[in-house]
């Protein structure tokens, strides 16, 4: 089967501008969730999230930023500094064949506030104040066509939306491509920005986000019996993979390989885990067969850990039946108890965590987990970051999606070379 390999990384998330930064932001177990500072804010009963703070007009225009939503424009931003991170040019010093390189970058929502905005301007100003981009602007594509235009490439762009576990269905999508021959080179991952007052307060009155205002900070905790909800976060995390052929070819850094993914379905409600975890299990001991590899090989795993009353303790037992008596050798972290819920972009930021943490073989903390759920079953990284053995290490990263999806990627610090 043909070898995967990752050779960029890209990312602008509420921890930081960068893949980098963001890394050490994680290892530093730093939170990125503070109180939103808007008027629209003041009369809702969620007041923070997991916000960039990063001003995006130091790399997208005025013009461009004018053509694209905020989710499209974080998408390019991380997009460019993978494909950098690569070692590859765009334009003219563009080297790799169009016909062979692909995209494949999700969303769980897609250009939300310029649906909403442009609803605004269309109600109080009328249809011709309306922006002539809205539709190339709101559509759920946007962002993976806008990337595609960028690094030029044309063997496919695609834009999976499976909710939570969109940007985790991208990687999996061009890990297929390239293990199909379809492709020698892709750009994968996800992106999301719905930091707006229609979509904080759907979800609340779903009773899904935590209420902390007065300590937002402590706000995402995942697996601690005081939890009451997730809390929403914007970025985007970028990775460039291709075969190893390719990557060797051109002397490439590796940071890791991606294995392998599995990807299933719950069928048991729209927004609820089936509470047997059948589903969760399922994707993970695909993305086991998928990759070769065996529960015991398994050292680390990036959980979907929410935040959320029932998911945290699904996903627990879900990972400890995958694994069996292998899950005591697993050290589980939850990264969104810094990020908060990056929703159709988490599972590339949290792959790309998962991939780091292999290659630096060392774990990023679960903060906030004062005091854990009982009877869990598994290994957490609380409030500290853990050491990785010596020698061969594979991972995996779960994401979960409203509508049922599951998907678990499976990577291994095999092929990696020294790192950026």
């Amino acid at each position: 089967m043909t070898t995967v390999v990752i050779t960029g990384f890209g990312a602008i998330t509420p921890l930081g501008e960068d893949a980098p930064s963001t890394w050490q932001s994680l290892l530093a177990g730093r939170s990125g969730v503070h109180t939103i500072d808007a008027d629209w804010v003041q009369d809702l009963p969620v007041r923070f999230a997991g916000q960039v703070s990063t001003d995006l007009g130091q790399w997208i225009s005025r013009v461009d930023a004018r053509r694209m939503d905020r989710v499209s424009q974080l998408a390019v931003v991380a997009a460019r500094e993978a494909w950098a991170d690569a070692g590859l040019g765009l334009g003219e010093e563009n080297t790799v064949d169009p016909d062979r390189l692909a995209v494949s970058v999700g969303t769980g929502i897609g250009g939300l506030v310029t649906t909403l905005d442009q609803w605004d301007i269309q109600r109080e100003k009328g249809v011709r104040r309306m922006s002539p981009f809205t539709v190339p602007m709101l559509m759920a594509n946007a962002s993976a066509a806008q990337v595609g235009l960028m690094v030029g490439a044309r063997a496919g762009i695609h834009a999976p939306v499976s909710a939570c576990a969109s940007s985790n269905e991208a990687i999996a999508l061009g890990l297929n491509m390239l293990r199909l021959g379809e492709a020698d080179v892709a750009v994968v991952g996800g992106s999301e920005a719905v930091i707006h007052a229609m979509p904080i307060g759907a979800f609340a009155q779903m009773q899904a986000l935590s209420r902390r205002n007065d300590e937002p900070e402590r706000a995402s905790r995942p697996w601690d019996v005081d939890r009451d909800g997730f809390v929403i976060g914007e970025g985007a995390a970028i990775m460039v993979i291709e075969t190893l052929e390719s990557a060797r070819a051109r002397g490439a850094r590796i940071y890791g390989t991606l294995a392998g993914a599995g990807i299933s379905a719950d069928s048991h409600d729209i927004v609820q885990p089936d509470p047997a975890g059948v589903g969760q299990v399922s994707a993970m001991v695909k993305a086991l067969r998928s990759s070769g590899l065996q529960a015991s090989d398994i050292k680390h795993v990036n959980a979907h850990g929410t935040s959320t009353p029932q998911g945290d303790v699904t996903e627990a037992r879900s990972i400890r039946t995958a694994l069996g008596d292998a899950a005591d050798q697993a050290v589980v972290t939850s990264t969104k108890s810094m990020t908060g819920h990056l929703l159709g972009g988490a599972g590339a930021l949290e792959t790309f965590a998962t991939v780091m943490a292999l290659h630096d073989r060392i774990v990023p903390p679960t903060i906030n987990l004062d005091n854990i759920e009982p009877d869990l079953g598994i290994d957490i990284a609380t409030n500290q970051t853990r050491e990785l053995p010596a020698g061969p290490l594979a991972a995996l990263n779960n994401s979960f999606g409203f509508g049922g999806h599951n998907v678990a990627v499976a990577v291994t610090n095999e092929n990696a070379t020294d790192a950026r």
